[in-house]
């Protein structure tokens, strides 16, 4: 069984970097998900790194799965694993199971408002047509600091 995951980028005045921007694995397999900042997003204030990531399925409202780089957000499986720190962040999902399927975001909340670029429009997991784009602002909360 193939799974795939479309991986996409955000913009704003700190750029992020996603990569691969897709990828298709075997359920149980490992997967990691790259993303990198033009500006370092470590908080002197808040001592964390102002980054989250988030998961999208198909029709429903994005998912947070991890906060300061590397915190799981209540009730997300332990397979999920936030890591790096300052410019470079990377989410692995060490066992992808088939309800993984779906789109990834990272997301800074180093600068408001955060500006979502949004994923390419597809038309089944497995055959990728055209590509459009648009922006979008997201409100997100996530936890605070204190």
């Amino acid at each position: 069984m193939s799974l795939l995951l479309w991986v996409s980028g955000i913009c704003g005045d700190i750029m992020l970097t996603q990569s691969p921007s897709s990828v298709a694995v075997s359920e149980g397999e490992k997967v990691s998900i790259n993303c990198k900042a033009s500006q370092n997003l470590f908080g002197s204030n808040s001592k964390k790194n102002r980054l989250a990531w988030y998961q999208q399925k198909a029709g429903q409202s994005p998912k947070l799965l991890i906060y300061w780089g590397s915190t799981r957000h209540t009730g997300v499986p332990d397979r999920f694993v936030g890591t790096g720190s300052e410019t470079d962040f990377t989410l692995t999902i060490s066992s992808v199971q088939a309800e993984d399927m779906g789109d990834y975001y990272c997301l800074q909340d180093h600068t408001s408002p955060p500006t979502v670029l949004q994923p390419p429009t597809k038309t089944s997991s497995e055959n990728l047509t055209s590509c459009s784009h648009y922006t979008q602002t997201w409100t997100c909360t996530l936890p605070s600091s204190a």
